[in-house]
């Protein structure tokens, strides 16, 4: 049996934001960043709810990757207010947080009150980057900064209620996030569909995704005030999300949520780094193996019309192709271009391998794999492909 999930309303488009006027609440909490406030971006969204008269607070305490700790703050902030709604203003970090912060609140209130006093106030999401799909999904990475290491959680509590997308809020993210951001949603719709929980309705939104975002994030990346490909890059990214919350999600992510915790390293640009590699793994493009694992992802090879006469010649042109994009969003192709220290990296591999072996995203990866593979992927990514 095929189960898909459609749980968000999704309002598109620079009119989108008027929803708010709207908004039944008498109390709202506003989760966002420092960077949104000083640029005007949470005013946005303050001055609206000012002309209607809603009250609020603010908790701008989220940092790039939110630690446990800032959830927890945050967790108190949200039991002191007791706001109607959550109103999340920021990139996938913001959104994440107020995930955590929300889906805690009601855990804790589970295990304190009976459950006809417990209720999940409103919760609106609005990205102000493209990238994570957050503002649809399931799905929430929080960082434990004990352990160096990134937590994925995964409740139908913290899918958003409502999803704004007006690419006003996108317009001043800098190349280099546009990139990152960018190729995590490439990398979401890539996943989604060669997942082993794939389906009908979540490949249709995957292509999707990945027609409109190899024809829009270059012009996004080039020209930062292309509303309309920022518009678009929007879309593919909610798109693409709404594919991985229903199909799940692979070893890229696994591998990514692993080396990114460790070494610090933006999400987007992890993802992007072992995408061509975990392309070639998969579809058995590395070790010839294509017959066996390589169809869906051949099925693909079409949508970029890479028409050659055999399958193993169409996936080994994927990988470069992915590899070509990356190198146009000036991405570099390995760990090692990024700084690194060699020998940390080595050092960390058999941790870094055996955490990924146990996150969640692994479960739907379209081939198996076990801990010793997973190392040699991150051996094989320090160098490039």
């Amino acid at each position: 049996m095929t189960t898909f999930t459609l749980g968000t309303k999704i309002l598109s488009g620079s009119e989108s934001l008027n929803y708010l006027r709207d908004l039944k609440a008498d109390t709202v909490c506003v989760v966002t960043d420092a960077t949104m406030v000083s640029l005007g971006i949470t005013e946005l969204v303050t001055t609206l709810l000012d002309e209607e008269g809603i009250s609020y607070r603010v908790f701008d305490s989220v940092e790039a990757d939110p630690s446990l700790e800032t959830v927890q703050t945050g967790l108190s902030h949200i039991i002191e207010t007791k706001p109607d709604a959550v109103i999340a203003v920021g990139g996938g970090s913001v959104i994440d947080a107020a995930k955590a912060i929300m889906y805690f609140c009601i855990k804790t209130k589970e295990r304190l009150l009976h459950k006809t006093e417990i209720f999940k106030p409103h919760f609106v999401a609005i990205p102000t980057t493209s990238g994570t799909g957050s503002e649809v999904t399931s799905f929430s990475v929080v960082t434990d900064t004990a352990r160096q290491t990134k937590i994925a959680l995964t409740d139908p509590l913290m899918v958003p209620d409502v999803a704004i997308l007006d690419a006003r809020f996108t317009m001043s993210v800098p190349p280099a996030v546009t990139a990152d951001t960018g190729v995590d949603v490439i990398t979401h719709a890539f996943e989604a569909y060669v997942s082993t929980e794939a389906s009908t309705f979540s490949d249709i939104l995957a292509q999707q995704a990945l027609e409109i975002a190899f024809h829009n994030l270059q012009q996004a990346f080039r020209d930062g005030q292309c509303r309309e490909a920022r518009q678009f890059m929007h879309e593919a990214s909610c798109l693409a999300g709404i594919a991985f919350t229903n199909a799940g999600l692979g070893i890229n992510h696994s591998l990514a949520h692993a080396v990114g915790g460790r070494f610090k390293i933006s999400h987007g640009r992890t993802n992007a780094i072992l995408l061509p590699l975990v392309i070639a793994f998969n579809s058995g493009a590395l070790d010839g193996r294509e017959e066996e694992f390589g169809h869906k992802y051949d099925r693909l090879t079409h949508l970029f019309r890479l028409d050659l006469p055999t399958s193993a010649e169409r996936l080994r042109a994927l990988v470069t192709l992915v590899q070509r994009f990356n190198q146009a969003l000036k991405i570099p192709p390995s760990f090692a271009a990024l700084g690194i220290q060699e020998d940390a990296f080595r050092q960390a591999l058999p941790v870094l391998a055996a955490k990924a072996m146990e996150d969640v995203c692994t479960t739907t990866n379209p081939r198996p794999v076990n801990v010793q593979e997973l190392e040699c992927l991150l051996e094989q990514a320090w160098q490039g492909l």
